[in-house]
């Protein structure tokens, strides 16, 4: 009886050993020295110039974005007293 007690608890523990493993490995760092893929010899380079320009072309926003404007009910004016 011990013996299928602990036969069936190191199965489990085999069996879940993948599991406990696998979400901690994909939070981890490079593996196996892959090139960045911006340091490869065929990659665009990057033109800093270009780059400040196009942003400088961007409009600025007339008024300001409230991503709560929906969902949020508007403010009642306040009454005035006598």
């Amino acid at each position: 009886m011990m013996k299928r007690v602990v036969f069936a608890a190191m199965a489990t523990a085999l069996l879940a050993a993948p599991v406990l493993v696998t979400p901690a490995a994909a939070q981890m760092g490079k593996r196996g020295g892959g090139a960045d893929h911006a340091t490869l010899p065929g990659a665009p380079k990057v033109d800093e110039k270009a780059y400040k320009a196009a942003l400088g072309r961007i409009p600025d926003p007339k008024e300001k974005y409230d991503p709560w404007g929906g969902v949020t009910p508007a403010a009642a004016p306040a009454a005035k007293k006598k």
